[in-house]
């Protein structure tokens, strides 16, 4: 069997280059990530999470072509509030009513594609993955990223209405906001 050495070369090359073109360019510890949760009242509780290390972002050409961002559950923060109220929050989100960070110490999100200002991938919490898509938005520093999503699917049931009747104003919106500032190197 003959080998082509000329071949052979230039497909490591290719590959090479191809890999120096889409590196990973995010400063995770320039990046933020903030929450946001809300009952049915209006009212509720905001805060932060840290990326991983493992955390890449990947850009071509200037433009993110792919990414992934694992986020340090047990970093999760309140920032609204302070002494004993603000520790009795953190272990509660922290624990088995919300996202149970002894046994999922890490959630992820997935960049597969991204066209336009529109990203699609996969959000995974609790060991388990939902498609999912949101805005990204390039700006002068990196980008912006905005998404929702829905605790319920991910099996984040404290005070949710999909899993208890009759909650009234101690009902817990589904919906949680997470924003992202993704600064590059």
């Amino acid at each position: 069997m003959k080998v082509n050495f000329n071949s052979v070369f230039l497909a490591t090359m290719l590959i090479f280059s191809t890999t120096l073109m889409a590196q990973n360019n995010l400063n995770i510890l320039e990046s933020s990530l903030k929450w946001e949760g809300k009952k049915i009242t209006g009212s509720g509780h905001n805060g932060s999470l840290n990326f991983t290390k493992s955390s890449e972002l990947n850009v071509q050409d200037g433009n993110i072509i792919s990414g992934v961002f694992n986020v340090d559950m047990t970093s999760i923060t309140c920032d609204d509030l302070t002494g004993k109220g603000k520790q009795r929050l953190e272990g509660h989100l922290k624990g088995g009513d919300f996202f149970d960070v002894d046994k999922f110490n890490t959630a992820s999100l997935t960049i597969d594609s991204v066209e336009g200002n529109i990203a699609k991938g996969a959000l995974t919490i609790k060991g388990i993955s939902n498609p999912i898509e949101f805005k990204l938005m390039k700006n002068k520093d990196g980008y912006t990223a905005d998404l929702v999503f829905d605790r319920s699917i991910y099996e984040v049931k404290y005070a949710s209405g999909s899993f208890f009747e009759n909650l009234g104003d101690k009902l817990i919106l589904n919906e949680v906001e997470l924003s992202a500032q993704l600064k590059l190197k």
